[in-house]
């Protein structure tokens, strides 16, 4: 055996998706990272062992421009392009790629971490450093660090170091939850097992073994539903374990699981209830059981279901979420009850820094499904590309805790401003949040471009005439709205019996600049809609907002009368419809509660698409001083810089007198609307979003003016593009050409940024 002892700045015990994105984030601001790992793969519930599909914020499309950005936003649209087909073992590569691409990350895999070495009174403990087994090699090795991240899901390190910790159900009355129990309990959610099928092409056999579980011996054919179609998380409902100790009952859980998994595969393929299953047989079963919950330590901010379902605001918000509170019952699979029970927001829920360190550890930051929030809470937090926002927000902030020479407590309390600009400068998921930052010297620029989208409309042509919509269910577009909405005009097919048609046009507000659902009623007025058609007919509206929003224009179901359907996407602008009788919301197998306006208020089947309209005034929603100093996400408006037109477009900046610059970063349009999926469970026809800027030449111009190019770009596939020169450039204007896109027919461009030498 061999024993090792080593020095890092930080040290990121786990390696599923958040402490995969919290090292690479902490080895990207200049410090160097042990990420220790007890599998061979990194991942996590996402690796090919274990293979849960990575869900955050869009919640499988319900939400509106919900995709996270950052790290997470970086492995979607990585494996967007490597992996279209959705193979398990692809993703893997994609993680590990991103982590061997930092050179300050020393990467362990396989190794075990089961000692902590920490000391100091209750209240302020200190961890000095951990250690692990590596299997296989026999090896012990010590790691000794200044800021230390679990990452580990369970939150063995943190327990181990004396961080305070809830288990189980907190009672009602500790935060007056709606959701929680009258008395606390001990109560988890249950691990799950996963397994895949394939089509052999000739009859397969299936002779069970001994342990197979007996289906018809247990609740589950009453109340799940079982069909051959289903793969993967289809079968999320597997689960079990949650009136146990999920750690330490894992064996005796993923026994059950696995009993349950042949069972359900010896009744599909045996039972004679299924004769398109002949050709079927397994292809993959887990043998891992991917854990929902355990440990959550303890914060200086418990978030709560109020926090997730009301939005609430931090100061020091760091991340955001959009999964619904979603919980199961304790009983798992063989529950009598639903499989879940789930609430959404309104739109982004948002997460602060004082969830992501321990309230009595002074150097523990914790990112994933153990950070401080109760129960109810962790129901919507704990799916993996939130724990992946929350994990480069932790690796940051750890990060930011050396540099500084900072406790987490003190840089979320005493320099919450370089937090959050130290986030928006990488790009990172958070959400109506404005870039201050003075180092930015493109905030002191003039800008300007070569043109820029100023009019919103979407409108036939004799290539496509769109086709009618039947106004049999209220329609709607969600709008931006700067400066001012007085008129939309809309085409109107009125219907064949020779009547005229009253249309009922309404303008909402969506409450918060985050949400894309109505929720403010502000006006309504009438339209008439002549017979036949299609026709344009005008709403007035005279909406004047003292500052830049979002807005929701209702059309109301009319019997006999029609928009105009268009297959195309209109900059900022969305297309929705009311659910009706019989729409899947979600997910079908689980009963939704009434109320829930983005489950009523649908995107889906209508995204990329449009209803012909005409809006006036111009808007300025467009307009090149959008790329400078603002949002980086669409907030109360797409918050992006659109051209009329390519190829050829500029942006510029121009300052007053000349300075050195040294690095340039930019953030273009990836699109965060369209819903991306590791696994492939929604399928998107892009391998590259269209809106993504291709081909692209970075220029200054000299004293005598004089245009340079600094740097030339061709089959750009990234968001978010950081040059640094390797020599300061002395200039007085600088100026981004946008050569081509991936498909869109005009330049988009969020962020472009200056900084000094």
């Amino acid at each position: 055996m061999r024993e090792e002892e080593t020095h890092y700045d930080v040290a990121v015990v786990g390696g599923g998706l958040a402490g995969t994105c919290a090292a690479i984030a902490a080895a990207r601001l200049g410090r160097r990272v042990a990420l220790v790992h007890n599998r061979p793969v990194l991942g996590g519930n996402s690796s090919s062992e274990i293979r849960v599909w990575v869900c955050g914020a869009t919640a499988h499309g319900v939400h509106r421009w919900a995709r996270e950005t950052g790290i997470m936003g970086e492995l979607y649209t990585e494996n967007q392009y490597r992996n279209p087909e959705g193979n398990p073992y692809y993703w893997d590569q994609v993680v590990l790629d991103a982590v061997l691409a930092e050179p300050l990350i020393d990467l362990y895999l396989n190794t075990d971490v089961r000692d902590v070495d920490a000391s100091g009174p209750e209240d302020t403990r200190e961890v000095h450093s951990c250690t692990g087994w590596v299997m296989g090699s026999e090896r012990r090795v010590t790691f000794h660090a200044r800021q230390f991240l679990d990452c580990t899901g369970d939150g063995l390190l943190g327990h181990l170091a004396g961080a305070r910790y809830r288990m189980g159900r907190e009672a009602r009355s500790e935060h007056g939850e709606p959701w929680a129990p009258d008395e606390a309990d001990e109560a988890l959610l249950g691990s799950t097992i996963l397994f895949y099928t394939k089509d052999a092409g000739h009859p397969v056999k299936f002779v069970p073994p001994a342990y197979a579980r007996d289906l018809t011996a247990t609740p589950l054919l009453r109340n799940r539903v079982v069909r051959t179609g289903d793969n993967g998380c289809d079968y999320w409902w597997i689960e079990w374990g949650g009136e146990l100790d999920t750690v330490h009952d894992n064996e005796r859980i993923r026994d059950e699981l696995q009993a349950v998994v042949m069972g359900i595969w010896d009744h599909i393929k045996n039972s004679g209830e299924f004769p398109d299953a002949a050709n079927l047989t397994l292809e993959w079963v887990g043998s891992l059981p991917g854990k929902r919950e355990y440990r959550r330590f303890v914060g200086d901010h418990v978030l709560t279901q109020q926090d997730v379902l009301q939005q609430r605001q931090f100061e020091d918000r760091v991340a955001f979420g959009g999964w619904s509170v979603d919980l199961h019952p304790v009983q798992g699979m063989y529950a009598d009850e639903p499989g879940a029970r789930q609430r959404y927001a309104n739109g982004v829920f948002h997460i602060p820094l004082r969830s992501l360190y321990s309230a009595n550890v002074t150097n523990l930051l914790f990112a994933g499904r153990n950070i401080s929030a109760t129960h109810i809470a962790f129901g919507a937090t704990r799916v993996m590309a939130t724990c992946a926002t929350l994990g480069e927000a932790a690796g940051t902030a750890a990060a930011l805790c050396v540099d500084e020479g900072l406790t987490p407590r003190e840089l979320a309390t005493t320099r919450p401003e370089l937090v959050r600009r130290t986030l928006l400068r990488q790009d990172a998921s958070v959400i109506g949040l404005c870039d201050d930052d003075p180092a930015d010297l493109a905030r002191t620029a003039r800008i300007s471009a070569s043109s820029h989208l100023d009019r919103l409309a979407a409108e036939p042509t004799a290539d496509t005439p769109g086709t009618p919509y039947p106004l049999t269910r209220d329609l709607a577009l969600l709008l931006p709205v700067d400066p001012a909405l007085h008129t939309v005009d809309l085409l109107v097919h009125g219907g064949q019996n020779g009547q005229s048609r009253e249309l009922t046009v309404e303008l909402w507000g969506t409450g918060l600049p985050e949400n894309g659902v109505p929720v403010d009623h502000l006006t309504t007025t009438t339209v008439t809609a002549a017979p036949g058609g299609p026709r344009w007919v005008t709403a007035r509206l005279d909406h004047h907002p003292q500052a830049p929003e979002n807005v929701v224009l209702i059309i109301r179901a009319c019997p006999g009368a029609a928009l105009v359907r268009l297959p195309e996407r209109t900059d900022g602008v969305l297309a929705l419809r009311r659910r009706a009788e019989g729409d899947a919301a979600v997910d079908h197998d689980i009963p939704e509660e009434e109320g829930q306006l983005v489950l009523e208020w649908q995107a889906r089947g209508l995204r990329r698409h449009s209803f012909a309209f005409r809006a006036s005034p111009a808007t300025r929603a467009f307009a090149p001083e959008q790329a400078v100093g603002g949002h980086q996400r669409p907030y109360g408006g797409p918050r992006l810089w659109s051209s009329h037109a390519q190829p050829e477009q500029w942006l510029r900046l121009d300052w007053d007198h000349g300075l050195h610059l040294a690095e340039v970063r930019l953030v273009f349009d990836d699109d965060v609307d369209e819903y991306l999926n590791n696994l492939h469970r929604h399928r998107t026809p892009y391998e590259v979003m269209p809106e993504l800027v291709r081909d692209y030449r970075l220029q200054h111009q000299d004293a005598d003016g004089a245009w340079h190019t600094l740097l030339t770009v061709t089959g750009n596939r990234r968001r978010h593009r950081v040059h640094r020169f390797a020599e300061a450039v002395r200039t007085r204007a600088l100026r981004l050409v946008v050569d081509a896109t991936h498909g869109s027919p005009r330049a988009h461009v969020i962020a472009f940024k200056a900084y000094g030498a």
